[in-house]
């Protein structure tokens, strides 16, 4: 659902802040301060990020976009998701439907149901 993508967005959001302020910046700071110490690996998902909000070619853009002409529909904004996106390493289309997509975020696959279109159209 729409809800549900909401809430996993937010949540990459968090991780990002947790990461920039705990790893980025920590790291920098030592770094800068000469403190002996090893670097943290850790999984930057900024490029989750982008392709959930950049603008033009992400997924809100993108809804955004649909959402302005009155003859869109679930499957025409799958469409249109599956052409721009579809060479994005943490979107993919599941093999069994026609409007569904899959965003691989930090923990893991999420599979998205379409976003029923209609009802945010004009909202």
């Amino acid at each position: 659902s729409f809800e549900q993508f909401c809430i996993n967005l937010t949540n990459e959001k968090l991780q990002q802040h947790f990461n920039q302020h705990v790893f980025k910046m920590e790291q920098e700071e030592y770094t800068k301060e000469e403190i002996d110490w090893s670097y943290i690996e850790f999984v930057d998902n900024q490029d989750v990020l982008d392709l959930i909000e950049k603008k033009p070619g992400g997924v809100i853009a993108l809804l955004d976009e649909a959402c302005m002409f009155p003859r869109s529909t679930h499957e025409t904004f799958a469409e249109k998701l599956y052409q721009t996106l579809k060479d994005n390493k943490r979107f993919s289309k599941p093999k069994l439907s026609r409007t569904d997509f899959t965003i691989n975020h930090y923990a893991g696959d999420v599979s998205k149901i379409h976003f029923g279109l209609r009802s945010y159209i004009n909202h």
